[in-house]
């Protein structure tokens, strides 16, 4: 059987993350480090110091010590001392890390600390969480979420800068508990709709989404759905198209198509298998609908995956 129980936890694990910590950076003086654009997502935080953060498109934002931030597939950005100073390129920079650290001005005057991670996704499944998100999102450390994220920062630099045993298994745990708060607290940030993120914090249509994930190969239909959200119809397919963006059945189309495009790419499953462990009563239905939301048909898809077994993203 396919499907979970928890949607986050879901979508996370068949993004298959793989994250990449630090170095952290220490800076004093003036400074400013220009970052190329990269997939998926990219978090951060400031242990200690105030530092800009200028993105194409965006007016620059101010980052206090405590305060957190994500990239989701961001265009070119700057990190900077002030809004104006003129920026080199941070690779050249990275590059000269030592100790899982970049120092920029003298080490005795450091008055900045900030600790950075780049989190990528399996690229045919990334969009399930890289389409949800904004450019930019900040999270201060008096927010509701802000305490809590300030105090991951915070243990994943330590992390960084320890090079204890077992260090990369501690900070990509955090990392990817960083980026499930920092999920959270975007979706508690804004009213626009946030897909199957935000409606987690709707009582009825979060029922509604943990029972399709708990059961994906159930035949679900409006009625069933609707009751279990406590709501009758056609207030239910309002409220789950405006808090997910898509009406419910497709949504659960979409959802059976992502988890046979992964157990296709691992080669988990027979088709035929599949096709009843996403809900079909035939591989020929299955096929249909595979081919309607991604554009091949199973046995395309899956000969494809072998021959490209591995989907990376490319380097930050």
């Amino acid at each position: 059987m396919l499907g979970f129980r928890d949607p986050v936890a879901d979508a996370i694990g068949l993004l298959r993350p793989r994250t990449v910590i630090g170095p952290s950076l220490r800076a004093a003086g003036e400074w400013a480090l220009r970052f190329d654009t990269f997939p998926h997502v990219r978090i951060g935080g400031l242990v200690h110091g105030t530092c800009w953060l200028v993105l194409e498109g965006h007016e620059p934002v101010l980052l206090r010590a405590g305060d957190t931030f994500m990239l989701g597939n961001p265009p070119p950005y700057v990190l900077a001392s002030t809004p104006d100073a003129h920026p080199r390129p941070a690779e050249q920079v990275w590059a000269g890390a030592e100790d899982g650290f970049v120092r920029i001005g003298p080490e005795s005057e450091e008055d900045l600390y900030l600790c950075v991670g780049h989190i990528a996704f399996d690229d045919r499944n990334a969009s399930l969480l890289t389409d949800l998100l904004p450019p930019l999102v900040t999270v201060r450390v008096a927010d509701p979420q802000g305490r809590r994220l300030a105090q991951l920062i915070d243990l994943l630099a330590t992390e960084v800068g320890a090079a204890a045993p077992g260090g990369p298994l501690v900070q990509n745990h955090l990392a990817q508990i960083l980026l499930v708060h920092m999920l959270r607290a975007h979706a508690g940030q804004t009213d626009r709709p946030t897909g199957w993120l935000g409606a987690l914090n709707e009582d009825g249509i979060g029922a509604a989404l943990r029972a399709v994930h708990a059961d994906v190969a159930h035949s679900w239909n409006l009625k069933e759905l609707a009751e279990i959200s406590h709501m009758s119809r056609s207030a239910f397919a309002q409220a789950f198209k405006s808090h997910v963006g898509v009406p419910p059945l497709e949504y659960l189309i979409q959802w059976r198509m992502s988890l046979a495009r992964d157990a296709l790419t691992r080669n988990t499953l027979s088709i035929s298998e599949l096709a009843r462990a996403t809900g079909y009563l035939s591989e020929s239905a299955f096929s249909t609908a595979f081919r309607r939301v991604v554009g091949s048909s199973p046995a395309q898809f899956r000969t494809q995956a072998r021959q490209q077994p591995h989907a990376t993203a490319n380097k930050s």
